[in-house]
């Protein structure tokens, strides 16, 4: 398959005050098309950091993070907006829809920023997951699940090469995350998309192809 993220020797510091914060350590690793890796371990381990510098929105103090071909760690701006519109979905844990957008509006939103219209692709995932019905309510008229379920079809509308999923299911009951990582899962699978997933709970994690332990911003284990 395909590798569609990687990132080499990747290191990242933050200031702290008067404290140097070492987010993440000499990091390496790869995504394949269609896979799906879970970051795992205890708060502050570098899993949110990851995937910030794999978003474009930080990056590294040394290193290199390939996203879809391109550097992100020297990219210009212009290069990580490309990228951001046509590689990366992110599908965060406070849902962070727009509420004065409806389902089938919000999900249309990357395509809109990036001026283009696809009613087809928008029906077919609020077909895929199970919000046709919902189509013309806006975010405060859903439960989280289906708040949750629209920021997935928002993240993969675009068609991205690669969605990242920051404690996607944190802000649900279990029930609902399990349903939603599920969904994740499967639409993936049928997307061929790359998933990259952090999250405290190593119970979700049991989806993946592989699970990185992060512990302080070092890769502890790969399994």
């Amino acid at each position: 398959m395909a590798t569609v993220t990687e990132l080499r020797s990747v290191s990242k510091r933050y200031r702290r005050g008067d404290e140097l914060v070492h987010a993440l350590r000499d990091v390496s690793f790869a995504l394949s098309a269609g896979e799906m890796v879970a970051l795992v371990g205890p708060s502050g381990c570098g899993k949110s950091t990851t995937l910030n510098l794999v978003a474009g929105v930080d990056r590294p103090d040394a290193g290199q993070v390939i996203v879809c071909g391109r550097d992100l760690a020297s990219a210009g701006e212009t290069d990580l907006v490309e990228a951001r519109r046509h590689c990366i979905g992110v599908v965060f844990q406070a849902f962070h829809l727009l509420p004065h957008l409806t389902v089938a509006e919000n999900i249309a939103l990357p395509l809109a920023l990036d001026g283009h219209r696809d009613a087809a692709r928008v029906n077919d995932l609020l077909r895929r997951v199970g919000l046709e019905h919902r189509r013309s309510h806006f975010p405060a008229e859903l439960s989280g699940g289906e708040q949750q379920r629209t920021a997935v079809a928002r993240a993969l509308v675009h068609r991205p090469a690669v969605v990242l999923a920051d404690e996607p299911t944190g802000s649900l009951d279990s029930a609902s995350g399990a349903a939603v990582l599920q969904l994740m899962d499967e639409l993936r699978r049928q997307e061929g998309s790359a998933l990259l997933l952090a999250t405290h709970d190593d119970s979700l994690a049991t989806l993946a192809d592989r699970v990185i332990r992060l512990r302080d911003g070092e890769i502890e284990a790969v399994l």
